[in-house]
């Protein structure tokens, strides 16, 4: 079986590998879904980790609807990936009524060229996810990761086995609330892929701290916080 752990730091690739893992799904900020590494850490991960990696392509959390300037961005990202020698890449792109925008994420895959292709959580927000996965596998896409649509991949494991029955050459990936003590029963059930972060919090800082720095307020997935032209023009104004 395949484990792939979902990697938020150059520390935690490193200590995936060590632990045997298969491969690296690279992002930063798990608690919010994850979101695009940052140069600086695909450099020294290409360069330090063995094992494959794939990138996740994601502009920012929140929904998977993006602007024209965000999925440019995701362009650039793919683009920097592939020449930077990543093994694959993990995206998804969804229009505002919760089915794959099509035109996107096929532009996506052609982006990511030789490199293989997981479509991620995305796809636990379509509405018709049978006929999304054949879908996704048709167009080339050769993994798909997903829950089975519930909060842990245990609870969807009805949806999960579906979807895995219709696959012919494109993978599913149950992923969400993995860990030891129900690992293996997804290799009981005939999947050859897992996902996890396998994480655990280590103090980093002594002391209480003064305040807060997290902003729940910023935290959606059906509005996007974006500066306004307004508003900063009376800030401004009243400074200037």
């Amino acid at each position: 079986m395949i484990v792939e752990v979902c990697a938020n730091s150059l520390q935690s690739a490193l200590n995936a590998q060590s632990a045997g893992a298969d491969r690296i799904e690279l992002c930063c900020e798990l608690a919010v879904g994850g979101i695009t590494p940052s140069y600086g850490l695909l450099k020294k991960v290409r360069e330090q980790l063995k094992i494959p990696v794939y990138a996740l392509i994601r502009p920012r959390s929140g929904d998977f609807t993006y602007s024209d300037p965000e999925f440019q961005t995701m362009r650039e990202d793919i683009s920097l990936c592939v020449k930077m020698g990543f093994d694959g890449i993990v995206a998804g792109v969804l229009k505002n009524n919760f089915e794959v925008d099509w035109e996107r994420t096929k532009i996506l895959v052609e982006d990511a060229g030789p490199l293989y292709f997981t479509f991620h959580r995305a796809f636990d927000w379509v509405k018709d996810p049978l006929d999304t996965f054949s879908q996704l596998q048709e167009m080339g896409v050769q993994n798909v990761l997903t829950s089975g649509q519930a909060t842990s991949a245990i609870l969807g494991m009805p949806l999960l086995k579906e979807l895995m029955h219709l696959s012919k050459y494109c993978n599913i990936m149950p992923g969400g609330g993995i860990r030891e003590s129900n690992a293996v029963i997804f290799k009981e059930m005939g999947f050859n892929t897992i996902h996890l972060s396998g994480t655990r919090f280590v103090p980093n800082t002594k002391g209480l701290r003064p305040i807060s720095m997290n902003s729940p307020d910023y935290l959606s997935e059906t509005e996007v916080p974006i500066s306004d032209v307004d508003l900063l023009r009376k800030v401004i104004k009243s400074v200037k």
